[in-house]
């Protein structure tokens, strides 16, 4: 039974590291796409180039 709980509080212990580096992650993706909105605001661009009827290159 100790062995058990010794391996559960193991496991538990590297959850919380991968919850600890997804929120990371998700902290910079947020950084990143506030600072992309914010470009975009300032510069009126969508980051779309629409090139009339040309097709797209997989045609």
């Amino acid at each position: 039974l100790e062995t058990k709980i010794s391996h559960q509080d193991f496991l538990l212990e590297e959850l919380h590291q991968v919850i600890y580096k997804q929120q990371l992650t998700i902290d910079l993706l947020e950084k990143k796409i506030m600072a992309l909105s914010k470009h975009f605001e300032e510069t009126g661009t969508t980051g779309i180039e629409i090139r009339g009827n040309e097709k797209p290159p997989h045609y």
